[in-house]
């Protein structure tokens, strides 16, 4: 058995040719659902990055017990289970959040990987005094931007990131295709801002500019001009037919060698892009609307043989590791929530009744494929927040000060294998660095999954909602969510009732 793994990062369904768009370049992508199964309900679980690769070693959700950081020692990761049994693992990526104190633990549950630097603010090539920063840049609310200016003077004079990690990609099939027993993952991180492509993609989407520089926009709601706001979707769109080629090449490479006959292939996303619509840019300050949360997914399974078909069941992050576990012939730990997508695959039979997802200390949102409900903290204190941790690191730096000084031990909880952790109050992240929480002030929503797929109208309804909430409280406590939350987010009285 072989599988491949092509997980982009921040790529939009909306702009894919498969999900209804029609002015972007993504041949390969319609190329790509003529061979597989289309998901059309597939969901994020937890936001952002490396939150969601946890979900993808784990098959659990990261988001209810912590924010962004490592694996734990208790967790079970996938890629490790699948090497204890026999199977080779292969990481290629351009990802470097892997390479930071917050992912530090996930590229070396593999048998191998080999990283592509350079991407975004990277600190990777030294220049003393720093770069030349265009002044419309300097002072922005955004990650180590020095840094990208450094690595754009670099990359712009050979093979940008994406092309280099699908150059490593092809080369693992090229050494391995006809050995046996092996699962490869190449992980691009483009889409992802800054928006950073050669000229011949960008002159797919050509149209006039003169504005200032504005390749990388803030996490934050838009106060840019129309102009503007074309301009940022079409370095987008350019970024997104430079992964559609690079896409092509893998579906080419299993034509010329037969490889469908006996290769699984997944390609995914961690999460989506907001260019702008509903009055935001980026992810995680914004509610986790569609454009973010509502995932493209594509699975081919040799096994079943399913292609040009489309999935209406819920799926998520969470349910990868099961699926490439079975896959592979490996048993399924007992603290993976995920569940293996045999049946959906096969006939559409769904795995779950309702999907959670959401940000650390922000909405807890959760779906059943009809309705999206996001529920917001009851307080403008958006507090008791607390992470359960072994590993206190987020991001690019440890735990701060102030929440390492109301550790605990605590637990152990159901999935730490006996382990106790610590606890520690989670007061959310500076919101100069991109990731402020404001739940609170953007309230509670609900929307029509099916009839208002672009959520323009809000449902008022108070018996609907209440449906939802007890969905909502149903999928928590499967997922051991603390007590904590329940508080923070104004259950307690429903949990009352449902008792």
């Amino acid at each position: 058995m072989k599988a491949i793994m092509v997980m982009f990062d921040s790529l939009n369904r909306r702009m894919l040719s498969t999900y209804g768009c029609d002015w972007t370049h993504t041949p390969n992508f319609t190329r790509l659902q003529e061979r597989t199964a289309v998901f059309d309900n597939s969901f994020v679980g937890s936001m952002p990055c490396m939150p969601a690769r946890r979900e993808l070693h784990t098959g659990r959700y990261n988001f209810l017990h912590r924010p962004w950081g490592p694996l734990e020692p208790f967790d079970d990761s996938m890629p490790e289970l699948l090497k204890e049994h026999g199977v080779y693992t292969h990481l290629v990526t351009d990802h470097y959040h892997y390479w930071e104190d917050g992912g530090a633990t996930y590229h070396t549950r593999y048998s191998s990987w080999e990283g592509v630097r350079g991407q975004e603010g990277d600190p990777w090539k030294g220049l003393v005094g720093g770069p030349d920063i265009p002044e419309n840049r300097i002072g922005r609310n955004i990650f180590y931007t020095p840094h990208y200016y450094v690595n754009k003077e670099y990359l712009s004079r050979g093979k940008p990131c994406a092309v280099q990690t699908f150059d490593l990609g092809l080369e693992f099939l090229e050494t391995n295709r006809e050995k046996d027993n092996w699962f490869l993952q190449i992980e691009a991180f483009d889409p992802h801002e800054p928006f950073f492509s050669p000229k011949e993609y960008g002159d797919l989407y050509t149209h006039e500019y003169d504005g200032p520089e504005f390749d990388w926009p803030d996490y934050k709601q838009v106060t840019e001009s129309p102009e503007e706001i074309d301009h940022v979707r079409r370095l987008y769109a350019a970024s997104l037919s430079m992964c559609d080629r690079q896409l092509g090449r893998v579906l080419d490479y299993m034509d010329d060698h037969q490889m469908w006959e006996d290769t699984m292939l997944i390609v995914c996303t961690d999460h989506g892009f907001l260019l702008g619509e509903h009055g935001w840019w980026a992810k995680n300050r914004a509610p986790y609307f569609n454009e973010v949360a509502h995932t493209p997914l594509y699975i081919w399974d040799p096994r079943y043989g399913i292609r040009g078909e489309r999935r209406r069941s819920v799926v998520q992050m969470i349910d990868f590791a099961p699926t490439l576990l079975r896959y592979f012939g490996v048993k399924i730990p007992k603290d993976m929530m995920g569940r293996p997508l045999d049946e959906v695959i096969k006939e559409d039979s769904p795995v779950r009744e309702t999907a959670l997802y959401g940000l650390h200390g922000a909405h807890i949102c959760c779906t059943d494929g009809e309705y999206v409900y996001m529920r917001a903290p009851v307080s403008e204190e958006n507090q008791p927040v607390f992470s359960y941790t072994l590993m206190p690191m987020s991001n690019a730096s440890f735990m701060t000060e102030r929440e390492l000084k109301t550790a605990e031990l605590t637990g152990p909880l159901s999935f730490t294998k006996g382990m106790k952790v610590l606890r520690m109050q989670f007061f959310g992240r500076p919101k100069n660095i991109g990731i402020g929480i404001e739940s609170y002030q953007q309230g509670t929503m609900l929307y029509d999954q099916v009839n208002d797929i672009h959520q323009l109208n809000q449902i008022k309804d108070r018996a609907l909602e209440e449906r939802m909430i007890h969905k909502l409280i149903k999928a928590m406590k499967e997922n051991d969510a603390p007590e904590e939350q329940y508080e923070r987010l104004g259950l307690l009285e429903y949990m009352e009732h449902l008792e």
